[in-house]
């Protein structure tokens, strides 16, 4: 019998809990070559800003040991161009999508959602809380309990789409931080975005990048966003997406094991762009040997 892999994210209902990750997969065409893209429980596109942004100048990416650094900078096509060019094209591949979006404003945030909200397929929004809100100094929009609530309920009121928040793991809290997310509309949180680091070249003197900080992602952060994700877990009643250094079945397990409803597969496209198919396949293999009838079954059952 074939295990049912479906999971409900908020009133969002998904084929399967592999979803690939924002700024990692493109605007999702750019797999198609290589499998189905409606395969996936569902493709979170390159986040979208109200103008069409060309990100920071190179260096953007720096490898470092079991991941990689980037200060890409958001670069993207813009809102009124996606939903012109490519969503057609998600459409006819079949795919269900998500849209990261972000803002240096409250506002812009809420006029990006607004325009979203025009499109009947999208399949849900997803908020990068981890942008600097220059209204308030630079500091993150998720970086405070209040801030994150804040930008989700003004989000929430400019949307009828399912709302996701995906969050910052660079905060004290993640736990107050997520239930400050759901308090305010949410209906489900994804973490962990990159943490902040940095390279240098010890020869030249000079950062690699030229932000000099950048975000960090891989297998590197994996530890650091399976707490994470544990302690979110127990904290909050919505469902919760795991990221961070996922590059096989088992480690997508292990986020379903401490309580996460679903799973996005990130850094691992870089280097392997059939890493999303091959992990779904492994979970479905998994759930068969351990006669699961389906994900539900395995979901949270870590015991102590």
């Amino acid at each position: 019998m074939k295990p049912d892999l479906s999971v409900s994210l908020g009133s969002l209902r998904v084929r399967n809990p592999v979803i690939s990750a924002s700024g990692t997969f493109g605007y999702g065409l750019e797999f198609a070559p290589f499998y189905d893209i409606s395969r996936l429980g569902a493709i979170v596109v390159k986040g979208l800003s109200l103008a069409p942004s060309p990100g920071n100048p190179p260096g953007r990416i720096v490898e470092t040991a079991s991941g990689m650094l980037n200060a890409i900078g958001l670069q993207n096509i813009g809102v009124e161009r996606f939903v012109a060019d490519v969503v057609p094209r998600l459409e006819d591949a079949g795919a269900t999508y998500i849209a990261n979006i972000y803002g240096r404003t409250p506002e812009e945030y809420e006029e990006v959602a607004r325009r979203l909200s025009a499109v009947p397929s999208l399949a849900a929004i997803e908020v990068n809380a981890s942008c600097p809100n220059v209204k308030e100094g630079g500091m993150a929009f998720g970086a405070t309990p209040e801030g994150v609530s804040r930008l989700t309920a003004r989000v929430r009121q400019s949307t009828d789409k399912p709302l996701w928040v995906k969050l910052s793991p660079n905060v004290s809290d993640i736990g107050t931080i997520a239930s400050a997310a759901a308090e305010a509309g949410a209906e489900a949180v994804s973490l962990i975005n990159t943490l902040v680091g940095m390279a240098v070249n010890h020869r030249t003197r000079r950062p690699e990048l030229s932000n000099v900080t950048g975000g960090l992602s891989g297998p590197a952060i994996k530890p650091v966003a399976l707490r994470m994700v544990w302690e979110v877990c127990r904290r909050v009643k919505i469902p919760v997406i795991g990221i961070g250094g996922i590059q096989t079945a088992a480690d997508a397990l292990e986020f379903l094991l401490v309580g996460a409803s679903a799973v996005q597969v990130g850094t691992a496209n870089f280097r392997n762009p059939m890493a999303c198919i091959e992990i779904l396949e492994g979970i479905e293999a998994f759930l068969r040997e351990e006669r699961l009838a389906g994900i539900s079954e395995y979901r949270g059952t870590l015991t102590r």
